[in-house]
């Protein structure tokens, strides 16, 4: 690598600790220039606790800073396309936690920049990388279950008041299942089965107001201002239909699931919300677990895209994470819930093609 990317964390949140972990001490191709946050008590704790250089007063202090090649955008889904912008137009690379934007235009936006200035764009989930969903493909690619036709997905839970400490801003704009958890499911499926021409949908909020009772905001009342029972219908490129449902309204359920299924087997994904495994196929009647030790990366390795967009700015080559792919996902969800409102199906703007596979690095921490 001819050159080590400097990177600015924007938000200091409840996900940075892990950013933090693994780009100061798994992936050695990305230096932390800086941290930046609203509550700047977040900041300078991070700051002090993995001896960043620098803290910056302001985003737009760190959009400044020479030593900034990329800048990491872990603020508020709501917050993402204005942090995103900035940062485009002062001429940096933006990896961008999920998803891209609250909105489909948002998403157009900032890619329509990132286009005109020649920058990078992209971001997570990143755990399709890992060795999980990796293997998934691979077993899928080899022909294990034939010819795919079919996939399910679903994230099922009662929601995330009763243990997040700030769970207000998941049913306001740019929160909900879908924008929050179909990312990780959607991501997931596009990498298996490649991209999605045509979604429909059927959506709802079932409970008009939620009661937290997670500390600090025990008691408060939260109205609800999304929907929070979403499904979606996915016809595929290569003709196979998918379903996923993310619902944050239900009791008990399976919690996560993905299942491919094809003219020879059943392939069983892991949760797309983390890295590892277990991979399950079902073929001649038979369940066997696959091993994923084939790939790296099985344990939480958030960060593991933003090492392979620096990786890719670097040397020149299309990042795994792009933003053909954020986009893409991006307008699957955000035309579910049109599909919803208008009560049509509804035809993609947007092309997909499954970016390379990951390669097992000989070096943990640097990538191919």
């Amino acid at each position: 690598m001819s050159k080590t990317i400097g990177i600015a964390m924007i938000g200091v949140g409840a996900i940075s600790g892990i950013y933090l972990e693994n780009i100061t001490k798994v992936f050695k191709e990305i230096k932390l220039i800086g941290v930046c946050d609203l509550i700047r008590e977040r900041a300078e704790n991070a700051q002090k606790k993995y001896n960043v250089p620098k803290l910056y007063e302001t985003m737009h202090d760190a959009f400044a800073d020479p030593e900034v090649d990329l800048v990491l955008n872990i603020t508020r889904p709501y917050e993402h396309f204005e942090v995103s912008k900035a940062a485009l137009l002062a001429g940096k690379h933006v990896y961008c936690e999920k998803p891209l934007g609250a909105t489909f235009e948002e998403g157009v936006e900032l890619v329509r920049l990132a286009q005109e200035k020649g920058l990078y764009l992209g971001g997570a989930p990143d755990t399709f990388m890992g060795a999980g969903i990796q293997t998934a493909r691979k077993v899928i690619d080899e022909g294990a279950i034939g010819t795919p036709i079919g996939a399910v997905a679903a994230m099922t839970c009662h929601g995330h008041e009763s243990w997040h400490p700030d769970p207000e801003f998941y049913y306001k704009f740019g929160g909900g299942p879908m924008l929050d958890m179909g990312p990780y499911y959607i991501t997931a499926l596009v990498n298996l089965m490649g991209g999605v021409s045509e979604v429909s949908g059927v959506a709802k909020k079932s409970f008009p107001t939620r009661t937290i009772t997670s500390q600090p905001h025990y008691g408060e009342v939260v109205d609800v201002d999304v929907d929070t029972y979403v499904t979606g219908t996915l016809m595929f490129d290569n003709g196979a239909v998918g379903t996923i449902f993310t619902t944050f309204d239900i009791y008990g359920g399976d919690g996560c699931r993905i299942d491919i299924y094809g003219t020879e087997g059943t392939l069983s994904v892991p949760d797309p919300n983390g890295f590892g495994g277990p991979v399950k196929l079902l073929k001649d009647g038979k369940w066997t677990e696959i091993a994923i030790d084939g790939f790296d990366y099985e344990q939480n390795s958030r960060a593991l895209g933003l090492a392979d967009m620096a990786k890719s700015i670097a040397d020149g080559r299309k990042s795994r994470c792009d933003y053909t792919q954020t986009e893409h996902v991006l307008e699957i969800m955000t035309m579910i819930g049109k599909s919803s409102d208008e009560g049509r199906r509804i035809k993609l703007t947007t092309h997909y093609e499954r970016g390379i596979p990951m390669v097992k690095p000989e070096v943990k921490g640097i990538l191919d």
